[in-house]
């Protein structure tokens, strides 16, 4: 497999402010990680890019994207919340880390690479189309759904989130569009509150969005139980073009801002399942980006295990 794989040190800038667990150590602990693993020299590096406005368009309105810069300009320490902590270089870095997404998606579309992680910050799956929200600023998700549609022609994406919390921006985003699959296993009840079994997308969209709430606790079992009940036969019934994952890592047993108890292996499990899927309908075509994950211990390994499911040759 070509395995792209999109890191740059610019995502440090993005400065959380002191005991913030959405962190710029996150990255620098992965790095180090991830060069001592032997897989490391396979991936293909990929370059940063800069998003045009128009594309994060897509989904933010211009008079929240126009506050989300002002904001960070003035050097204000939060945005719109209390726990969308910035400096004065988030938006700029939040914009490279959605357009790199797309970087990342060029290259997969054109053959170029199989499949593809980024190790992007700020997150993105909270972001709703007027607020920042849950330590993201823009859905970068989303914004790459809509780039694949609108850029490449592609008509079915599906989005997977197996990050702890629920992409409530995510839904949101495309609960009315039934050329988006969206779907999340989660802890619930939890923060933000959305993502109930009863969510199932609205108007057109009905039936597009699938959410598996996880009670407090769950592991392996129970969210291997929800891919075979649920989730593969969802993906099986719509024939993705291409599979994006939220990949926020901490639904880990030892994460610090959940209760859900995943093993690292787990992550190499649900991977490996999903691209199975990928080869079935999307020509092998996955994109994954990172979320949460806020143990620095713990979050490089289960991105090592994602990525050598990713990059290996099967």
């Amino acid at each position: 497999m070509k395995t792209g794989f999109h890191y740059d040190p610019v995502y440090l800038q993005h400065d959380t402010g002191r005991g913030h667990p959405e962190c710029s150590e996150r990255l620098t602990a992965t790095m180090q990680y991830l060069k001592d693993q032997p897989f490391f020299k396979q991936l293909q590096p990929v370059a940063t890019r800069t998003a045009d406005l128009q594309w994060i368009e897509t989904v933010h309105d211009r008079n929240y994207i126009h506050r989300a810069k002002t904001t960070c300009d003035a050097g204000a320490p939060f945005l719109d919340s209390m726990d969308v902590s910035v400096s004065k270089n988030s938006f700029n870095v939040a914009l490279q880390a959605a357009g790199s997404a797309l970087e990342l998606a060029d290259q997969i579309i054109s053959a170029k690479l199989d499949n593809g992680f980024a190790l992007i910050r700020p997150p993105g799956h909270h972001a709703e189309n007027t607020m920042a929200l849950g330590f993201c600023l823009f859905n970068n998700v989303a914004i790459l759904a809509r780039y694949l549609q609108q850029q490449h022609g592609l008509d079915k994406i599906m989005i997977l989130d197996w990050d702890v919390h629920h992409g409530n921006g995510t839904q949101h985003t495309f609960e009315d569009d039934p050329s988006v699959l969206y779907i999340s296993t989660h802890q619930y009840p939890y923060y933000p509150g959305t993502g109930a079994w009863f969510e199932t997308g609205t108007g057109r969209g009905e039936g597009t969005t699938l959410n598996c709430p996880m009670a407090a606790g769950s592991g392996d079992l129970e969210y291997e139980a929800a891919f075979v009940k649920k989730i593969l036969p969802k993906i099986d019934q719509f024939r993705p073009e291409i599979i994006i994952i939220s990949a926020g890592f901490d639904a880990h047993v030892n994460d610090p801002l959940g209760n859900i108890n995943l093993s690292t292996e787990f992550y190499g499990w649900m991977t490996r399942v999903l691209m199975e899927k990928a080869d079935n309908y999307a020509k092998g075509r996955l994109i994954s980006l990172l979320e949460g994950g806020y143990n620095l211990k713990m979050l490089p390994r289960c991105i090592a295990e994602h990525l050598k499911v990713l990059s290996d040759n099967h």
